[in-house]
């Protein structure tokens, strides 16, 4: 048995989607069962790293009412912590389950770092993952506790981006 291992993107700059999904792509190539759970995710249609990965036979499930406020300044904290709640139980399931080999939380750090769950949620995770299953979690802000736990961190740093200039985010390139 091949022992699975826990994988962190963080950091405040582009890319941690995009590496998490190009793991989630090597993985389908070999044969891995792999499926993506997306947190704090816009309401509206599905980002191309989305697409592209149902192309691959890869599973992703967004989990709804969980839009932030950064998408939707109407959004109660209290709903959106409720949805949260629901959603960590469900990904707990999926983790138990031995279905996949390769699970990746997407934007899980920020929901820790935003007050939206906890880390005992992140523990329970944690404790609740087969040997065998490789754990990837993405996301601004990863807890302390999670990186000393982690087999790998990695950390995106933002040195400069179009947004500084005006630009604003572009179909294909950041979503």
């Amino acid at each position: 048995m091949t022992k699975g291992l826990i994988h962190v993107y963080t950091g405040d700059g582009k890319g941690k989607t995009t590496a998490s999904f190009g793991l989630a792509v090597r993985a389908a190539g070999h044969g891995m069962r792999v499926l993506v759970l997306q947190f704090l995710k816009s309401r509206i249609g599905n980002a191309g790293e989305v697409r592209a990965a149902k192309k691959c036979g890869i599973k992703t499930i967004k989990f709804k009412r969980q839009t932030t406020p950064l998408f939707d300044p109407a959004v109660k904290k209290s709903d959106l912590k409720k949805a949260v709640k629901e959603a960590i139980a469900d990904s707990i399931e999926h983790i138990r389950s031995g279905k996949y080999d390769l699970i990746i939380l997407e934007e899980f750090n920020n929901l820790i770092s935003n007050g939206y769950a906890t880390l005992s949620d992140m523990k329970k995770i944690l404790q609740e993952k087969p040997d065998d299953l490789e754990l990837v979690f993405t996301g601004r802000d990863a807890p302390e506790e999670l990186i000393e736990q982690a087999d790998y961190v990695t950390e995106m740093r933002m040195i400069k981006h179009p947004a500084e200039n005006g630009i604003m985010a572009r179909e294909g390139i950041e979503y």
